[in-house]
């Protein structure tokens, strides 16, 4: 029944969360560096901190939060038996998870904190690629099954809405998903 995406709405979100996996994944790296002594790249640890907050926040979940979930949420209200497995409000709580989680990396990073900067930073990439998975592989085609195609394009076109005034934004966090080895 659920499975890998296939509308351009699912895709989009999908091609998004590969470049917040990148930047997990060299938080990660980082995190190690840092837990095997090495002293703390500030200037890194606050361009992934400006990534989370700016790109993966205000830019994907606000999609998300403010768009997809919206429009489910309709759907699943007219349609009963979707209720019963909607698993946006989850969605919802882990968005809030990871915010704290960032929140946590930059307090501990202001007071050069390495062990609580490593314990928030692991703890928020555990969660947000769990997160991932979830909604690529189960939220997102529950999507494709509630919302019909006049749904979809207007999601679509509310979608591109978003890219066209964030153009500038993306294109900095891009750049700095670039840059990462």
């Amino acid at each position: 029944m659920f499975g890998k995406t296939s509308r351009e709405t699912s895709k989009i979100l999908s091609k998004e969360h590969e470049n917040i996996l990148k930047v997990v994944s060299a938080l990660e790296k980082e995190s190690d560096l840092v837990e095997k002594g090495k002293n703390i790249d500030e200037n890194f640890f606050r361009k992934v901190i400006d990534f989370i907050r700016n790109y993966a926040d205000k830019f994907h979940h606000a999609k998300e939060e403010n768009i997809l979930f919206k429009e489910f949420n309709k759907c699943a209200e007219k349609n009963p038996e979707c209720l019963h497995c909607n698993p946006t409000e989850q969605m919802l709580i882990e968005h809030d998870k990871g915010r704290k989680f960032v929140k946590g990396m930059e307090k501990s990073l202001n007071k050069k904190d390495k062990k609580e900067l490593v314990k928030n930073a692991r703890r928020y990439s555990h969660l947000i690629q769990e997160h991932i998975f979830k909604e690529d592989n189960i939220l997102y085609p529950m999507t494709e099954e509630v919302l019909n195609e006049s749904k979809e394009k207007e999601i679509l076109k509310r979608f591109i809405e978003v890219a066209k005034k964030n153009k500038n934004n993306e294109e900095k966090h891009l750049k700095f998903v670039r840059s990462l080895k």
